[in-house]
């Protein structure tokens, strides 16, 4: 199929002529192409996040030409052929043709080719298979690659088994890129590789399973690939603490109608049972940083407890303890496992409530306990709890007059 994206705006940024430029003056205009998801999102009329090239030229002479041109070379992965080249600011991922000599379904190697057919039947799927060069016209090896980006058809390049033996990973990766691009009834072939493959899975690293849950949960809408991610025991296999979908269903039907942002560790949580320990667990278990760790384990807490019909009061006192962001996590997934639609109103109340009032700082501090005849040591910290306990039930008074004549008298009722 003859197709051509034209000269797109990011092909012609001073940044990116300046890369191809370097290649080609070295190589010649047919050395250098853009790949993969810039292409296919061009197609698609979708944003493009990052680009990359694929060149005939060896690391070494990308390196050359690169410096040359008197652009950074950054060596990122030239044992496989990948040298990142640094042009006004943004980065560009250039990589070797090569093909695969030896897999284990987690390394490979690799030698180094010139024949773009044998670079694409190392790909993984065919609307991943594509090639432009620099006035924009493609080439799809595969021959269905372009068609099957537009249709929504995630496709293996070759056969589906194959690929998998060759990253096991593949077999997220398909239910991901079927999140973000799948239209239609599954490829059957790939979904039954993926079903026979799954257990292969747990030899993945768990940061690779962890980036590629996430980047599916990122999807506008991830719930049909989730849906077959449970039913071929994919899920299970990398999330077996997850209850269920039903939880999800609801977040993200949420989102959709009240126009948020789609948070894919939130929506993580959604798949768990309300239970800190479980959400610690899966946190060191796919080896999630500290800050997502402890986000996904405040998000399922369920202290102070929160419900819909909750007063305004009792709801600053638990913005209070909890922080505003642990508290918006909490009423989202609150009023995700809500199965009346009739709360809705107040949930968004809730919410509403979270994000625009922000707790005081209390207006004493340990110098004001010291001063009212409390000797310095722990009873100074237990004394401003106790007042601190009384504030917070008052509504957070703003008196401190009122919040002295408290601090005296539990003062005056301690034996020193």
């Amino acid at each position: 199929m003859s197709f051509a994206l034209g000269l797109k705006p990011w092909m012609t940024k001073p940044a990116t002529k300046a890369v191809l430029e370097a290649l080609i003056a070295k190589g010649g205009p047919d050395c250098v192409r853009f790949v993969g998801g810039c292409v296919r999102n061009a197609i698609l009329n979708r944003k493009i996040d990052d680009l990359d090239l694929a060149t005939t030229l060896t690391p070494p002479s990308v390196v050359k030409a690169l410096e040359a041109a008197g652009l950074k070379a950054i060596p990122t992965g030239i044992e496989h052929g990948t040298v990142t080249a640094l042009s006004d600011g943004q980065t560009f991922e250039i990589t070797t043709l090569r093909k695969d000599v030896q897999t284990d379904g987690r390394h490979a190697v690799v030698v180094f080719t010139d024949d773009w057919a044998e670079d694409a039947a190392r790909r993984d799927f065919t609307m991943n298979a594509l090639y432009a060069d620099a006035s924009g016209a493609v080439f799809d090896p595969s021959g269905t690659g372009v068609e099957d980006a537009r249709a929504g058809r995630l496709v293996f390049v070759g056969d589906p088994k194959t690929r998998i033996d060759e990253d096991y990973l593949r077999i997220l990766r398909y239910f991901r890129f079927l999140a973000w691009y799948g239209k239609g009834e599954p490829d059957r072939d790939a979904l039954a590789a993926c079903e026979t493959g799954r257990a292969l899975l747990a030899d993945c690293s768990a940061e690779r399973v962890a980036k590629e849950m996430l980047k599916l949960l990122a999807a506008d809408d991830p719930r049909a690939a989730l849906r077959l991610m449970a039913s071929t025991g994919v899920l299970a296999q990398v999330l077996p603490q997850a209850e269920g979908l039903a939880v999800l269903d609801r977040l993200v039907t949420i989102e959709d109608e009240q126009l948020f942002e789609n948070e894919p560790l939130l929506r993580l949580a959604a798949l768990l049972p309300a239970d800190p320990a479980t959400g610690e667990a899966l946190g060191r278990a796919l080896r999630l940083s500290n800050a997502e760790r402890e986000r996904l384990v405040q998000a399922l807490g369920t202290e102070p407890r929160l419900v819909s019909w909750m007063s305004p009061k009792a709801a600053r006192q638990a913005v209070y303890r909890l922080g505003n962001s642990v508290f918006r996590d909490r009423v989202k997934l609150h009023w995700a496992r809500s199965l009346r639609p009739a709360t809705t109103p107040q949930w968004r109340g809730l919410l509403a409530l979270g994000e625009s009032w922000h707790a005081p700082v209390m207006p004493i501090s340990g110098k004001d306990v010291v001063g009212s005849g409390v000797p310095a040591g722990p009873l100074v910290g237990e004394v401003l709890r106790e007042v601190e306990e009384w504030w917070v039930d008052s509504d957070f008074i703003d008196d401190k007059l009122s919040l002295v004549e408290r601090l005296k008298s539990v003062a005056q009722g301690l034996a020193f």
